[in-house]
């Protein structure tokens, strides 16, 4: 149709201008270098207190900022140029953006869209701009520090979760796709033990109160109690290691991506047989719990229910029903006997057994899209996240909206809050990991770059505050798990 054409025609103008600005800015980049250093000698004659070394690197980040901000002003014409060239050529074809009869409301839509991505565009653009500007001078000035301690590598497949024990020997935990357990030892990395029992992808792995007891969930449509014996081996000396700021403003290319094939440890020792096996799930089943005491446990399925079971016996206790998606996740309260489930219909649900003959519900509904996971805190608090991008601290006592709300700009995964301090860890889509306080603070953002962190989605996130080498853990699908250690103190001091 003419109209098509005359639209792709205009793209293609667009394309052609927006080449030449680029072209033009770097050219503008190249005569513009010697800038810094004119500021710097017009400077140099003024009195002031701060060191020289200090004072050199704000001006060379101050000029960053200027030739950046003048950068963005200019493509922020060139972009509002392009808008009105494009308002015109779609006037010119009938295609008016204001004012358009009824008669051609598909074609202003149409029009709108493509305004209205070319706003996008710039919000995107400065967006990104500024944040990184931003990122360099945090990074320079911070004095929290989070530091890369330790990787996990040996699964075969995408690590879906992962959890420390809570009985000593003190281990970590990983769930893998590639049907598999292990279990790690925190301070030297080496697997102790893999257990193969599950015929599907292991989607979640949680270790008993008191026993030595791991307790997997899997799309075989089953979870498994199986007991583990292991022996720490003697730790190694941990070479030195560079302390990098928690904002790393350096973001490589994915060229190292983890592609190839990862040798699993081939000396492991493997457990094939459950001590118990809860059948009852229609589906996948995704995340599994133990409930205070270990007595029980609880299960979240794709069937969209959740199951409790009693251990001893294996049987079915409750059915808990009425999400009407797929389950996506399960907690359980640390003292309590609470049940939190998440679902991909938007909305998370509280499960309380505390009174044996009242098994009361309460709906959460705050998010809108899949909830990813919900998880409880020591006191009455339930943290959300969801593939909405938001993270939401809910009250128990008051359920009708979020006592605090955080904004990010991806998809947010398996959560977990800090015990003692309740600092909130966010797995990313996007391959990154941030940390919040409870009241939406932003506190530090975990490195990541091509040297270090992770190259795929973040699927979980685990403290460990106890832990003095390694106080939390991370698990994506680059195949790898990942101790950090985080200076806590330092951290909150930044506030």
């Amino acid at each position: 149709m003419p109209v098509e054409s005359g639209s792709s025609a205009a793209a293609r103008q667009a394309k052609q201008k927006r080449k030449s600005h680029s072209l033009s800015i770097r050219r503008t980049n190249s005569t513009e270098q010697d800038r810094p250093g004119l500021q710097r000698d017009l400077l140099e004659g003024q009195e002031t207190k701060l060191p020289l070394s200090l004072r050199t690197n704000l001006l060379d980040l101050f000029g960053q900022i200027e030739r950046e901000f003048e950068n963005l002003y200019l493509e922020n014409i060139e972009l509002r140029r392009e808008i009105e060239s494009l308002n015109d050529r779609l006037a010119a074809d009938g295609q008016t953006v204001e004012g358009a009869d009824l008669a051609k409301g598909a074609l202003k839509t149409k029009a709108s869209h493509s305004t209205s991505q070319l706003s996008q565009k710039l919000k995107t653009t400065y967006k990104a701009s500024t944040s990184k500007i931003v990122s360099s001078f945090k990074a320079t000035t911070s004095r929290a520090v989070c530091q890369l301690v330790k990787e996990y590598v040996g699964h075969r497949d995408g690590i879906w979760d992962l959890s420390v024990a809570r009985t000593q020997p003190v281990v970590l935990g990983t769930a893998s796709a590639d049907h598999t357990a292990m279990l790690w030892s925190i301070e030297t990395g080496k697997c102790l033990l893999k257990y193969v029992g599950h015929q599907g992808s292991v989607n979640s792995i949680k270790f008993h109160p008191t026993e030595q007891m791991a307790l997997t969930a899997s799309g075989d449509q089953t979870a498994h109690i199986w007991r583990y014996l292991v022996q720490l081996p003697t730790p190694q000396p941990v070479a030195d290691t560079v302390q990098t700021p928690c904002e790393d403003d350096l973001d490589f290319s994915d060229k190292d991506d983890a592609d190839g094939e990862v040798e699993g440890p081939n000396d492991c020792p493997s457990v094939r047989v459950p001590t118990t096996t809860l059948r009852s799930h229609q589906g996948v089943v995704i995340a599994a719990d133990w409930l205070v005491g270990g007595k029980q446990v609880v299960t979240a399925s794709w069937d969209r229910a959740a199951n409790l079971y009693d251990v001893e016996t294996s049987e079915l206790v409750h059915s808990l029903t009425g999400h009407d998606q797929e389950l996506t996740h399960c907690c359980t309260h640390p003292n309590q006997r609470l049940v939190v489930t998440s679902s991909r219909d938007t909305t998370f649900r509280l499960w309380d057994f505390r009174d044996p003959s009242i098994h009361s519900v309460n709906v959460f509904q705050g998010h809108t899209d899949t909830v990813t996971s919900a998880v409880f805190t020591v006191g009455d608090n339930v943290v959300s996240g969801s593939d909405d991008r938001t993270v939401k601290v809910w009250d128990l006592k008051n359920m009708r909206s979020p006592i605090a709300a955080i904004r990010t700009d991806s998809a947010v995964n398996r959560i977990s809050v800090s015990v003692n301090q309740k600092i909130i860890a966010l797995p990313h889509d996007n391959r990154q990991v941030r940390l919040f306080d409870m009241s939406g603070v932003r506190l530090a953002r975990l490195p990541r770059s091509n040297r270090q962190g992770h190259r795929r989605m973040v699927c979980c996130s685990a403290w460990c505050e106890d832990n003095t080498a390694c106080n939390l853990f991370t698990c994506g699908f680059d195949r790898q798990a990942i101790g950090w250690n985080i200076n806590i103190p330092a951290l909150l001091q930044e506030k």
